[in-house]
């Protein structure tokens, strides 16, 4: 620690070196830049390959979280972990319970055995399941819907236990975040946006909806990493403070696109029963928590992380869209033409193609 630069809040601050899981990752490649442009130190650690530019400026670990025998190489000399690796909604379920629930637990055995200062967990929202009031506040009750939601619960139960044997151990629960590098879901969006096509919702619309900009939530990473333990070692909700309804947050795309398409509604109760068949035949990339939830209100209360940690939102869902929908087009060339399972990559569309048909 022979450095001080000043943080993104002009604060004088030491150099701190972050193990990063799931570093080539969505959230992981954006919260690598963010920490490098903000003087630290970082060891990516993913089991997929990190192929960014950034790849010469930090440490990188190719392996699986659940490798024990990477454990020792993997926590040397780090001040702090983010846990950002997760097995993602559309894996097999066994996949997701292994990763997201023992991985966890694996890491945080070593992380307490080794003395470790601080360890941020990124959990999710997912883990209020489909709830019947808003805003959501981080002491209701957990409700896990779906295999990645019940993996999410379980994983914060663990953490419970770590935190109560002395562990720092801040955790976040974001909102549905985007920005740079972001696929999955919201490609379908940028996709029928960009070619000139109107974009389906569940119902009107209308529902209040609440994102995150990835940026914001690396923001919320770094004070939960730095600010003093006694009032980071808690749990916290992380959302767009400025948002309205999920119709204008998608509208916006679809008018930074030019072509004069709209969003339209779909009648939400044969449309969430059609769902539900696609999905259980495999025809359709969206999940139970998707379409349960994005026909609903749906936001929580960030009040605790703006009073104890003094976090404020940059970006309102349009913006943050936006942003996301400019890198989509400044990339759309170079974007994987094969599906897959991760943030990253676009998803497998299924019958939801013929959506393009129709509207």
């Amino acid at each position: 620690m022979v450095r001080h630069p000043r943080d993104s809040h002009g604060q004088k601050g030491q150099v701190v070196k972050f193990l990063v899981t799931g570093g080539a990752g969505f959230m992981g490649i954006n919260l690598v830049r963010f920490l490098l442009d903000r003087g630290h130190a970082v060891r990516s650690w993913d089991i997929a390959p990190f192929t960014y530019p950034e790849a010469d400026r930090i440490e990188v670990l190719e392996g699986d979280i659940r490798d024990e025998g990477l454990h020792e190489r993997a926590f040397a000399g780090i001040d702090v972990v983010v846990h950002c690796a997760a097995a993602l909604p559309l894996c097999a379920r066994d996949e997701i319970m292994s990763t997201n629930v023992e991985g966890t637990r694996l890491l945080l055995q070593t992380a307490a055995a080794r003395g470790m200062a601080r360890f941020v967990h990124v959990s999710s929202t997912a883990v209020y399941g489909i709830p019947d009031h808003h805003p959501l506040v981080e002491d209701d009750p957990l409700v896990g819907v779906g295999p990645y939601g019940e993996s999410k619960v379980l994983a914060e139960r663990v953490c419970e236990e770590f935190r109560a044997s002395g562990l720092c151990l801040p955790v976040l629960r974001p909102k549905s975040f985007v920005g740079p590098e972001r696929l999955g879901a919201f490609e379908l969006l940028y996709d029928f946006a960009a070619d000139g096509h109107n974009f389906p919702v569940l119902g009107s619309g209308r529902n209040r909806y609440q994102l995150l900009d990835v940026d914001d939530l690396n923001t919320a990473v770094l004070l939960a990493a730095t600010a003093e333990a006694d009032v980071a070692n808690d749990t916290f909700n992380v959302g767009a403070v400025r948002f309205g309804s999920l119709r204008e947050s998608f509208q916006a795309v679809l008018d930074r696109a030019g072509h004069g398409k709209r969003v339209i509604g779909l009648p939400a109760a044969p449309t969430i029963w059609a769902l539900r068949g696609l999905e259980a035949v495999g025809l359709s990339p969206l999940y139970k928590w998707i379409y349960e939830t994005a026909g609903k209100d749906s936001f929580v209360s960030t009040d605790r992380i703006a009073e104890r940690l003094g976090w404020q939102a940059q970006f309102s869902n349009e913006e943050a869209l936006l942003r996301n929908y400019d890198w989509y087009l400044a990339n759309r060339d170079r974007i994987a033409a094969h599906a897959g399972v991760t943030h990253r990559e676009p998803w497998k569309r299924g019958a939801l193609r013929l959506l393009r048909l129709v509207i």
